[in-house]
């Protein structure tokens, strides 16, 4: 059972990681205050997308990081 629980708590880790490091980042830098005019005409779609798979997948797998954590430290 421990074992399997380091596994999952190993796989929670790698998620994490990757689907914070895919997000996009909240300012765009220079590039952004430039390009700045096309993304008020079009809009932004934050709830639709790429992004808001990943941020969904950063949140359960932080929570799941989180629970197994804890477990495996009770189980101590």
């Amino acid at each position: 059972m421990r074992i399997f629980l380091q596994l999952v708590l190993g796989l929670a880790c790698l998620a994490l990681i990757v689907s914070v490091m895919f997000q996009s980042g909240n300012s765009a830098g220079l590039s952004g205050s430039i390009a700045g005019g096309a993304e008020q005409l079009f809009g932004k779609k934050k709830s639709k997308g790429y992004d808001a798979i990943l941020e969904k997948a950063t949140i359960v797998s932080a929570v799941v990081f989180i629970i197994v954590s804890l477990v495996l430290v009770m189980m101590n």
